[in-house]
């Protein structure tokens, strides 16, 4: 077991202390006052590779960068994977959360998530903590991560708790690479973005605020298709009321509803949303604030999804548009290594339920195409809807047939994601591979499912929606347990290729997704670790299973030429 060590920073200087602790959280000395914690940490780092126990990544470890830590015990990641696992989902998370708990005192709300990178220094004020006043932070850090420990241990079987404690390392290690995602920052031109942005929408307005020329221009031809009425195409009442007026009913203004209308001012809107989402989203607004200095630095938020699946913070991290990912280009002498898992939650549905059939099906490089080939005559789009179908719980649309034929050629599996749905529509937790528990149901649903003599359909209504969401919780659930035992390996990985600033590095993860940003004569070591993580996490995760979670690289100079 490596050692470990508690770190709290001192938030208004370098300065910081120290406090070494046995495995079960009880200290083995007594505190250390450092004048720079960043060289003290460090020279523990080399010498004995701990385990740094902090409250939240954000506060200990974001002060310390550029330095790189080998593993931490993220306090507040592993508050709310506790707070699931007993039932508490929801609960407040924060150090002080934890600290009043354990003191039977009274629980302070969670406070709101920082708006954006200028406002960085709040987040390593005291009052972020939510301690009382006059907290010792260390002592309440090392007090909850013996709590914490002995919550732990506490866990069900063996089988239980050992993917539990994978499940806190791989999200304590996530906190780590985040707070070095945002440092190191995604390689951004901003001159091919200006150009882009400007053949898209025309020049920059000069007058913040305005509408772009392309904009404003198809602001125009729509409601001259409408019968030359002025409406505000940002306005979901008014273009819904001048469709109307034409004679075209919408329920909404959703572009798939869009592309069913035989009329032209369908077509115009479909673009006019396009360009707009790419103005708002990433336009030149979103540049002042985000892409600076050559480089994209969103705020990650770790287990941001109930799933386990990331979200930002700000910058929309996880959202850039195809048409925008040639502003993304490697540095001179560097290129960028690309990685997606291809078809990834079937394939962890065939694991999750070890269906062999299934499991043989995912052998192929192509799952749907198998699928199609086996049980669907060839017809690859009825073989993916199906499945899709299976997995998100879809009955319409003529897919009843396609799930019969599903339920016949893989029982095992057809049977494990209808269990689930089974246990949401009875009210009951589910939890992926690892362990992450889903929510419970609110006290409303609760309300309409219990007494259905009042409720009506909406009871019938609610609790299938909850299966549709416990039914899809397992399997994406898991796919991100997958996911984070990949980052956390390659992280490893890639740490030890090379040191300071020419060592390849992770900038970007989106889902089933990652971007190292590397010298390019370290780019095929860098493709071979990526596929070693891949097989890692697949061992640690669900075991001697026969399904394999293929990663598709590709070695680019620009993040457009991926795929």
């Amino acid at each position: 077991m490596a050692p470990r060590y508690a770190l709290v920073p001192d938030p208004h200087g370098p300065a910081g202390r120290l406090q070494p602790l046995a495995e079960d959280g009880t200290p083995l000395g007594a505190p250390v006052s450092v004048a720079s914690l960043a060289e003290a940490v460090a020279q523990v780092e080399d010498a004995e590779r701990p385990r740094w126990v902090w409250a939240a990544a954000e506060s200990a470890y974001a002060p310390l960068l550029p330095l790189r830590l080998a593993r931490c015990h993220d306090l507040r990641l592993v508050e709310a994977l506790l707070l699931g696992q007993e039932s508490r989902w929801g609960e407040p998370r924060s150090l002080g959360a934890a600290w009043a708990r354990l003191r039977g005192l009274p629980v302070p709300a969670d406070l709101p998530e920082s708006p954006g990178t200028d406002e960085q220094a709040g987040l390593f004020a005291p009052d972020r903590l939510q301690l009382p006043p006059g907290t010792d932070p260390l002592e309440a850090v090392v007090a909850v991560h013996a709590g914490q420990q002995r919550r732990l241990a506490a866990i069900g079987d063996d089988r239980a708790r050992s993917r539990f404690r994978l499940l806190v390392a791989a999200e304590s290690a996530g906190a780590l690479l985040a707070a070095e995602m945002a440092y190191d920052g995604l390689p951004w031109r901003a001159d091919l973005h200006d150009a882009r942005l400007t053949e898209l929408l025309g020049p920059r307005p000069h007058v913040a605020g305005t509408q772009p020329k392309r904009l404003a221009e198809l602001a125009v031809e729509l409601q001259q298709a409408l019968g030359a009425r002025p409406f505000n195409p940002d306005s979901h009442g008014q273009v819904l009321r001048a469709f109307a007026e034409r004679g075209i009913q919408l329920g909404s203004t959703r572009t798939w509803e869009l592309r069913g209308v035989d009329h032209p001012a369908a077509a115009l809107m479909i673009r006019y949303k396009e360009l707009s989402r790419i103005h708002v989203a990433h336009g030149w607004a979103w540049q002042d604030a985000w892409a600076r200095g050559g480089r994209f630095r969103p705020e990650y938020v770790v287990g941001g999804v109930v799933s386990g699946r990331w979200a930002s913070r700000g910058g929309g991290a996880l959202q850039i548009p195809r048409s925008l990912r040639g502003a993304v280009v490697a540095d001179p002498g560097w290129t960028l290594v690309v990685a997606d898992a291809a078809q990834l939650e079937p394939r962890v549905l065939a694991a999750l339920s070890q269906d062999a059939g299934l499991a043989r099906t995912a052998a192929a490089g192509d799952l749907y195409g198998a699928l199609a080939a086996t049980a669907f005559h060839g017809d690859r789009e009825k073989a993916k809807l199906g499945l899709l179908g299976a997995m998100y719980g879809q009955t319409r649309g003529g897919i009843g047939p396609l799930l019969a034929t599903l339920r016949h050629r893989y029982p095992a599996a057809m049977g494990y994601v209808e269990a689930a749905a089974r246990t949401g529509e009875d009210g009951g937790i589910v939890r992926s591979q690892l362990g992450r528990s889903c929510p419970p149901p609110s006290a409303d649903w609760l309300d309409l499912t219990e007494a259905p003599e009042t409720a009506g359909d909406a009871g019938g209504r609610s609790a299938r929606a909850r299966g549709r969401f416990t039914r899809n919780f397992v399997i994406q659930a898991s796919g991100a347990d997958w996911a984070l035992a990949l980052l956390a390996a390659l992280r490893r990985r890639l740490a030890v290729m090379a040191s300071g600033t020419d060592r390849p590095h992770l900038v970007f993860f989106q889902h089933d997704e990652v971007v190292v940003h590397t010298p390019i004569d370290l780019a095929d070591a860098v493709v071979a670790a990526i596929a070693e993580s891949g097989e890692e996490a697949r061992m640690l995760v669900f075991g001697d299973t026969p399904v394999r979670f293929p990663l598709t690289t590709a070695v680019v100079e620009c993040y457009a030429d991926a795929k």
